[in-house]
């Protein structure tokens, strides 16, 4: 049988896409919690006051200072602890924001809304939080996390609970194609008449063709 273009557009509508509506359910309740207890951590994690961590802590506006000094660090589990457990934070955010929010699916709205939360927790901790310092390269690992949990599984999830965006460069890319359409089998072979464009052509007169 013939696979048309109606076909294939039908085929990739946002409908087909999504997963049934109790397993989206599911997905954004345990997001949802999944994301309650994520900023519980977070707020334990980032802004409980150390004051034995006082005489060691000092702010960094430079990027890339504190990723340099947990590279130098003489033993490799104290490095691992450090860049790791800055990704690690990130990732939640990856993972949960498309699914819980629509609009902040993509790679550059995880990474700018990951880069505002974490900014705002690093604010808070150089002036409110005793032993702690505001670090960019901590936001800038976290970003790292959040970016590495969307394309690991953020994408997916956000993909099954919500439809898929048709953008700009589909609708262009669905008009004004020609050939005949080609069966996606072993053989390639053409197994049905071609598509016609779209394009006005000029009627023929007896004179000029």
């Amino acid at each position: 049988m013939a696979r048309t273009r109606e076909g294939e557009q039908a085929a990739w509508s946002p409908a087909a896409a999504r997963a049934p509506l109790a397993v989206r359910i599911l997905l954004l309740v345990l997001a949802f919690a999944a994301m309650v207890a994520f900023a519980a951590a977070l707020a334990r994690v980032t802004l409980t006051p150390s004051a034995a961590s006082v005489p060691l802590t000092h702010p960094n506006l430079r990027p890339g200072d504190s990723i340099r000094g947990y590279l130098a660090q003489p033993h490799l589990a104290d490095t691992v602890k450090q860049l790791g457990g800055n990704v690690v934070l990130g990732l939640p955010f990856g993972v949960l924001l498309p699914v819980l929010e629509p609009r902040a699916r993509g790679l550059l709205r995880v990474g700018a809304a990951t880069a505002l939360v974490m900014l705002l927790v690093e604010l808070v901790q150089g002036a409110l939080i005793t032993g702690r310092a505001f670090d960019i390269d901590d936001v800038l690992l976290n970003c790292a996390g959040a970016l590495l949990g969307y394309l690991l599984l953020g994408r997916r999830l956000g993909r099954a609970v919500h439809p898929r965006r048709r953008h700009w460069w589909h609708r262009i890319g669905g008009k004004g194609t020609t050939g005949p359409v080609r069966s996606p089998g072993a053989g390639g072979g053409d197994v049905g008449p071609p598509v016609r464009s779209r394009r006005w052509r000029a009627p023929r007169t007896r004179y000029g063709r």
